[in-house]
């Protein structure tokens, strides 16, 4: 009987995600699920990236804006005192949806680098829009002083906190499977490799290519109020363009259009550059090359990797 290394290397990695609180509290490491929360927070926005980008072929180098957008949302409501996670959350999707749309109309007549350079300088814009932003801390960036309140959820129990975000990370995966594997999604995955041919055959492809656009959009901006909490602390550079370049690595290295290659590349990165810091200050010049291995010989990144293994 064949087996499916890669399902049972997710089904690993999921156990071992849901189990990690309790490996933290017998092991006494409290780091480990600080860790791990922020690389679930940051897989929320790889996956959302994933779906223009590996799915739609839609290279966004923008994406980091709806990190810091959600995450200016929730800071500062809560600096103007609007504490409740009921009012701080749905604010930070709609600002995130409604900047994709207007970005998304504007990108979206366009094609290649084009397409790469407007959503470069719209984030641009918005990192320069904040950072000028006295009241809230400009280039200093705003604490948050209390997390997002909702009945009955106390988001200052990090193992509470953690599970939250682990929830809806497979969330934003269920609803990735099912936009992929609907009418929608085949749409987008056929504009991708042929646009005019899908317009020839009746399909509004601009429409349905904004709707995705939007849709990412929103889930980075969840992403981004997530993190905000996370770390109690929002700054402008959360949204600077080398953010975006990190969220594409993580696309990228776990492996673009596949499910669960934006987790897989978050936690390989997150992780390495985690051990690495902690041993040389110079860790991006041991990064940089395992990442090009990767890339060279695993075209598929790391779940291409894993499905082309095959045991008895």
């Amino acid at each position: 009987m064949k087996l499916d290394v890669r399902t049972i290397c997710v089904a690993v990695l999921l156990a071992a995600l849901v189990l990690l609180p309790l490996y933290s509290a017998l092991s006494g490491d409290r780091f480990v699920v600080t860790l791990f929360t922020r690389i679930v927070i940051l897989a929320l926005a790889a996956t959302s990236l994933n779906l223009i980008l590996g799915y739609g072929g839609m290279m966004s180098f923008g994406h980091a804006a709806y990190l810091g957008l959600g995450g200016y949302a929730v800071g500062i409501l809560a600096h103007e005192g609007a504490g409740s996670g009921f009012v701080q959350w749905p604010v930070a999707l709609a600002v995130s949806a409604l900047f994709a749309l207007v970005v998304g109309a504007l990108c979206l007549r366009t094609r290649g680098v084009y397409f790469i350079m407007i959503t470069l300088a719209f984030s641009q814009m918005a990192y320069y829009v904040v950072s000028g932003l006295d009241r809230y801390g400009g280039d200093d960036g705003l604490t948050i002083y209390r997390r997002s309140q909702f009945a009955g959820l106390n988001l200052s129990d990090r193992v509470l906190f953690y599970y939250l975000c682990l929830g809806l990370l497979l969330a934003g995966l269920y609803l990735t499977w099912r936009i992929v594997n609907s009418r929608f999604g085949f749409v987008i995955r056929g504009a991708r490799s042929n646009e005019p041919r899908m317009r020839a055959i009746g399909f509004p492809t601009y429409r349905y290519k904004l709707v995705c656009f939007v849709i990412a959009g929103t889930m980075g901006g969840l992403a981004g109020a997530l993190l905000a909490n996370h770390t109690e602390f929002v700054s402008p550079s959360i949204m600077y363009w080398t953010r975006s370049g990190d969220l594409m690595v993580m696309v990228i290295l776990g492996g673009m259009g596949s499910l669960f290659g934006p987790l897989f590349g978050s936690i390989v990165l997150l992780v390495l550059e985690e051990a690495l810091s902690g041993i040389t200050e110079y860790w991006q010049l041991v990064l940089g090359p395992l990442l090009l291995l990767v890339v060279l010989f695993a075209r598929g990144g790391i779940d291409g990797m894993l499905a082309g293994l095959r045991r008895a």
